[in-house]
């Protein structure tokens, strides 16, 4: 199954990340990259996180949509740096927006991706047991977990379902469409959260005993790597913002 994200990590993911390291890059990425300024220091930090989050993608077996995702992210970096600033008027304008809208929310999307892909539920609740988190938080992050992958299935089963009687997007009756794709789909996603959440209670994850967990975690040289690479920018980028570079 394509979605399937409670089964363990892929066998061939060449970088095996603790849950707790996706999470601390991550939080980095979103930060640096989406709330970040785009000069200075920053005109190194942006990209340099983005390459990471495309690289752990890459290594992860999905090369087809991280070579999408690198061209896409290349070519408006460019843009942004080198094209716009000779650029006016309209064209400029939308070439602004489109640049700035995907350099800074691209390398955040591709890094949730990347995380919910490669860690299954349990290496996710096993890491939040680890940073003592509290299980009002830990239970309805890990429905979250499943949640997505399951609305997209959902999402492409309807799809099907629909082009087998023959509606299909760019048709005709855009009415028809809007009611036989997004309604169903918004009906599932409502169902599918009620099922999740009585499953994880069923499951006792919300029970007060303590949970045995089978899943082995724990922090590698790459994990500290990584992570004193994202308390290194954190601090560049402080000390951009007070004027020292």
């Amino acid at each position: 199954m394509e979605w399937q994200v409670l089964s363990s990590a892929s066998k061939n993911l060449r970088v095996n990340l603790d849950p707790r390291t996706k999470l601390f890059l991550l939080i980095t990425i979103c930060i640096l990259v989406i709330g970040g300024q785009i000069n200075g220091i920053m005109l190194i930090i942006r990209p340099a996180l983005a390459a990471i989050s495309l690289i752990l993608l890459f290594t992860a077996g999905k090369r087809k949509i991280s070579n999408i995702c690198i061209g896409v992210y290349v070519f408006f970096f460019i843009c942004e740096n080198f094209i716009l600033p000779v650029m006016t008027g309209t064209l400029g304008f939308i070439l602004l927006f489109f640049s700035g809208f995907i350099t800074r929310l691209l390398p955040g999307m591709v890094m949730g991706y990347y995380t919910v892909e490669t860690t299954s539920v349990s290496e996710f609740i096993a890491a939040m047991k680890k940073i003592h988190l509290t299980k009002k938080i830990v239970i309805p992050l890990a429905v979250m977990f499943r949640f997505f992958p399951t609305v997209i299935e959902e999402y492409h089963a309807i799809g099907d379902a629909m082009r087998m009687r023959g509606i299909r997007f760019g048709g005709k009756n855009i009415f028809k469409i809007l009611e036989y794709r997004f309604i169903p789909m918004m009906i599932c996603s409502i169902k599918i959260g009620e099922e999740l959440s009585a499953a994880a209670l069923t499951r006792g994850l919300g029970a007060p005993v303590h949970r045995t967990n089978i899943c082995r975690i724990g922090f590698h040289f790459i994990d500290i790597f990584l992570i004193f690479l994202c308390i290194a920018l954190f601090i560049l980028s402080i000390l951009s913002k007070i004027g020292v570079f």
